[in-house]
């Protein structure tokens, strides 16, 4: 089976997540400085997202770069992490509408969390479909970095409770952990060119 329509569709509705995401920050009635800064913690949420879906479109770009064939249960395991990854905007606008208040904050590390098992998930899924000694299985290794995440979204949720500063913090750390794309990927693409 042909990864280009998972590719493109996925691409497509990673645009329109951020596409929503922007909409979300309404213009501020009034012409002077002081009546942005009710939208900081719109901004800010917004931004964490926006960095959030651009690396989840990053991941997912490189890994289908080294993948050679996908199956019927990848194209459903891709469709559970669009799945959570559309509901970023909607997390993304109660925290930030709430100025990060505790449920928001609880609920934002949610649905990240559910983004990253189901990431998890549809790379289990390639993998199955690929060799013990595939380019893919030796991309993946570990993948200590995807199992890291999912242990700081769980301790950023519960810490929310003491503090959704915390909490946010912890998201902002799990996204500079994946900020720059995985280097074992990058270098099976470039041993292959």
């Amino acid at each position: 089976m042909s990864k280009n329509r998972l590719e493109a569709f996925s691409d497509g509705v990673l645009a329109i997540i951020i596409t929503i995401m922007v909409l979300e920050l309404k213009i501020p009635h009034g012409d002077s400085i002081e009546n942005l800064q009710p939208l900081i913690p719109v901004f800010l949420s917004y931004v964490l997202s926006f960095v959030y879906v651009g690396i989840y479109w990053n991941n997912h770009h490189h890994l289908m770069q080294i993948v050679k064939r996908i199956s019927g249960s990848t194209l459903w395991t891709n469709m559970h992490l669009l799945f959570w990854l559309s509901l970023i905007p909607f997390a993304t606008a109660w925290s930030g509408e709430n100025h990060f208040s505790l449920w928001p904050v609880v609920i934002y590390g949610f649905v990240l969390l559910c983004s990253a098992i189901s990431y998890y998930i549809l790379v289990r899924s390639l993998l199955a479909t690929h060799e013990e000694n595939s380019d893919l299985a030796k991309a993946i290794g570990g993948d200590f970095k995807g199992k890291v995440s999912v242990v700081i979204y769980i301790v950023a949720m519960l810490s929310a409770f003491l503090s959704t500063y915390i909490a946010i913090s912890l998201y902002v750390l799990v996204a500079l952990i994946w900020f720059i794309p995985d280097s074992r990927v990058e270098k099976i693409i470039k041993t292959k060119n």
